[in-house]
C-alpha cells in the first residue's frame, strides 16, 4: 500500500522544512506534522509484520497527535523551542514512514535489524512527547484554549470515545496547569455519565498512573479534579485492583492529611471504596492512614461529611484485629466518645457503631469506654430534652443495650445517669421504632436481676406496659406482654399491679379466645397464672365479667388457661364459679 501523491509531496516538503527551521515554527508546519501522523496511523493498520512493535508505535503516534493538536490552540508565536521540535518530529515521522513502506513491501534486509530500527523510532517518539511536555511545563505556550476535540455524542462509536479520552490523556501529560485542569474536568464529566469511558480510561496505559501522580500536585484544582476522577473509578469493583496496583493508597492518605477540604472528602470516599476489600486495609494502615483518619475524627475543624467518610473507612479497617488494636492504642475510644457529642447525625451514628464494634467480645475496651465517660454521653444522646435525631437516639439505645447491661458496675452507672426515666418516657411517648427498642431493653433488664425488676416496678413501668397491650403494632403488643409477664413474676410487683382496678380487667378483656394461638395470648395467660397466686387478684379475675374467655380457652385444652381454672376452683372460690369447667 502506497501513500497518495499528495501525501508523498507532503513528505518531500517536510524535508525542505528541515532545512529551514524558521519556516517550520509556524502553524502550517505544525498542521503538516498533524496530517503526516494521521496518515501514518492509518497506514500502520495495514502492516502485517512486527505487529506488536507497530501497535506500540501507533499508541505513541496517537499520543503525539493529541499533543500537537493541543499546540494548535495555543498562541506559540515565534517559539524557539517549537522551531526546533516540530521539524525534528516531522523528520522522525518521515523515517517511520520509510520503515512502514519496507515492512509492507517486505523489503527489509533482516528481522533483527528491522526490530532495532523500530525500537529506535519508538524511543524518538517518546523523546518528542517528553520535549512537548517540558515546553508546556516551562510555560512557553500562551493562551491555550479549552479542549479542541468535540465530546462524542450519545450514539458515538467506541473508537470516537477512545480517541476523545486519548486526546484528554495527551493534554494531561503535556499540558500546562490550565489545560490539564480543563482536561480533568472534561474527563470527569464523561466518566460520571457513562461507564464505557471509565473502561476505556483503564485500557489506556498510563492514564491511571498520571491521575494518581496528580494527587501530589501543588495545584489544588488539579489535585481535587484528579481525586474526583479516582473516586468515580474506585466505585467500580473490577477496577479497584488497578488503582491499588498504581500505588494510589499513599497519595490518598497524603491528600487526606494536608489537602483541601474537597480533596480530603474525595480521598476519603475513594479509600472507603477501596477498603471494602480487607486486603487493602493493611496498605492504608502501612501508610499511616489510621492515625490521619482518627485525627480527622478528633478535629473540631473537620466538617460532618468528612468525619462521616473517615468513620466509614475506619469501620472497614476495624475488622482486622491487629488494626483494631492499633486504633485503640491511638486513642480511638476517646475520639469516638467525643464524636457522640457531635450535633451532626452521620458522624454521631458512625461513632456509636464503631464503639460497639471495638467493644465486641472485649471487656477491656468496654471498661475503656466507661472510663472515657462513654455511658454518660450515650445517655445524654438518649435524653428526650436533648436535640439529637431519632436515628441517633435509636442507635444510642442499641449501644446501651449491647455495652452497658453487663457487668453490674456498668448497669449501676447507667441507672445513676437517669436511664430508667428516659426509657419510661419513650415507652409512653416515643415513636413506634424507639418504643419497640425500649420494650426490648425493658425485657433484657428484667432478665438481669430481681433488684432491677423491683426498680422498674417502683418506677411505674407496669401501667405503661398494660396500656401497650392494646397497641396497633402487633410487635409492640407482644413485647409489652412479654416484659409485663417477666415483671409480675416478682411478688412485690404483683401486689403493685393488682392495686390498679383496671389492670386485671383489661388483661381478661384482651384475652380473645377467637384470636387463635399467638405470642401475645401466651404471655397474657402467663401473667394471669402469676396473678392467681394473689388472693385479691383471684377475686378480681372472678368478678371481672370476662371469666368466660378463660373458660373457653380451658375447654380448648390451653394449658395455662386450665391452670388458672384449677386455681380459681379451690373450695374458697367454688361458690363463685358456678358452671366453671373442671378438669
Amino acid at each position: 500500500m502506497k501513500l497518495n501523491m499528495g501525501e508523498e509531496k507532503t513528505h518531500k516538503e517536510s524535508k525542505q522544512d528541515q532545512e529551514s527551521p524558521e519556516s517550520s515554527a509556524g502553524k502550517p508546519s505544525l498542521r503538516r506534522a498533524i496530517q503526516l501522523i494521521t496518515s501514518l496511523i492509518s497506514l500502520s493498520h495495514s502492516i502485517r509484520v512486527f505487529s506488536i512493535k507497530w501497535k506500540s508505535i501507533r499508541i505513541k503516534l496517537e499520543d503525539l497527535l493529541s499533543g500537537l493538536t493541543s499546540i494548535e490552540n495555543c498562541n506559540s508565536g515565534e517559539n524557539p523551542s517549537l522551531s526546533v521540535e516540530i521539524p525534528a518530529i516531522i523528520a522522525t515521522i518521515s523515517d517511520c514512514y520509510n520503515l512502514s513502506q519496507r515492512c509492507i513491501d517486505l523489503s527489509y534486509s533482516g528481522k533483527l535489524l528491522m526490530q532495532s530500527d523500530l525500537d529506535i523510532i519508538c524511543a524518538k517518539f517518546d523523546s518528542h512527547t517528553k520535549n512537548l511536555s517540558e515546553i508546556y511545563t516551562a510555560g512557553l505556550l500562551r493562551d491555550c484554549s479549552a479542549i479542541v476535540v468535540s465530546r462524542p455524542g450519545p450514539t458515538a462509536s467506541r473508537d470516537d470515545m477512545k480517541f476523545y479520552v486519548k486526546d484528554l490523556f495527551s493534554r494531561l501529560k503535556i499540558g500546562g496547569t490550565e489545560l490539564r485542569k480543563q482536561a480533568l474536568i472534561a474527563l470527569n464529566e464523561v466518566i460520571v455519565e457513562d461507564e464505557k469511558y471509565v473502561k476505556i480510561g483503564i485500557e489506556i496505559g498510563g492514564l491511571i498512573g498520571i491521575l494518581v501522580n496528580f494527587l501530589d500536585s501543588q495545584e489544588i484544582e488539579i489535585q481535587e479534579e484528579s481525586a474526583k476522577s479516582l473516586s468515580v473509578i474506585s466505585g467500580f469493583d473490577s477496577y479497584r485492583s488497578v488503582l491499588v496496583g498504581a500505588g494510589i493508597v499513599g497519595p490518598l492518605v497524603r491528600v487526606l492529611e494536608s489537602g483541601s477540604e474537597m480533596g480530603k472528602e474525595m480521598s476519603a470516599r475513594c479509600l472507603m471504596k477501596l477498603t471494602e476489600n480487607s486486603d487493602n486495609a493493611w496498605s492504608v494502615s502501612a501508610h499511616g492512614g489510621v492515625t490521619v483518619l482518627l485525627k480527622i475524627c478528633c478535629s473540631c475543624d473537620s466538617n460532618g461529611e468528612l468525619v462521616g467518610l473517615a468513620c466509614a473507612v475506619l469501620k472497614n479497617l476495624v475488622g482486622v484485629e491487629e488494626i483494631k488494636r492499633f486504633m485503640v492504642e491511638e486513642g480511638a475510644v476517646l475520639a469516638f466518645v467525643g464524636l457522640l457529642r457531635c450535633k451532626s447525625e452521620v458522624p454521631q451514628i458512625n461513632s456509636i457503631e464503631l464503639l460497639q464494634i471495638l467493644a465486641l467480645g472485649d471487656d477491656s475496651i468496654r471498661q475503656t469506654i466507661v472510663r472515657e465517660d462513654g455511658i454518660q454521653v450515650l445517655v445524654l444522646v438518649l435524653d428526650p430534652k436533648s436535640c439529637f435525631s431519632l436515628k441517633s437516639r435509636e442507635m444510642a439505645l442499641k449501644a446501651i443495650m449491647n455495652l452497658c447491661f453487663s457487668p453490674m458496675a456498668s448497669l449501676n452507672i447507667l441507672m445513676n445517669y437517669g436511664f430508667m426515666d428516659h426509657l419510661l418516657y419513650y415507652l409512653r411517648k416515643g415513636e413506634v421504632s424507639i418504643q419497640e427498642l425500649a420494650l426490648k431493653a425493658i425485657f433484657q433488664l428484667c432478665g438481669i436481676s430481681e433488684e432491677t425488676k423491683k426498680q422498674m416496678g417502683d418506677t411505674g413501668f407496669m401501667p405503661e406496659l398494660v396500656k401497650l397491650l392494646d397497641a396497633k403494632s402487633f410487635e409492640v403488643r407482644e413485647l409489652a406482654a412479654e416484659a409485663l409477664s417477666s415483671l409480675v413474676s416478682l411478688s412485690k410487683n404483683r401486689k403493685l399491679f393488682v392495686q390498679s382496678e383496671q389492670n386485671v380487667g383489661l388483661l381478661l378483656q384482651l384475652l380473645d379466645p377467637e384470636e387463635g394461638s399467638s405470642g401475645t395470648r401466651k404471655f397474657l395467660l402467663s401473667i394471669l397464672v402469676s396473678l392467681t397466686s394473689s388472693h385479691s387478684a383471684r377475686k378480681k379475675i372472678v368478678h371481672s365479667g370476662y371469666m368466660k374467655n378463660i373458660e373457653k380457652l380451658a375447654e380448648a385444652e390451653v394449658s395455662d388457661a386450665k391452670r388458672i381454672v384449677r386455681k380459681l376452683s379451690s373450695n374458697r372460690f367454688r361458690s363463685l364459679l358456678s358452671g366453671i369447667w373442671h378438669s
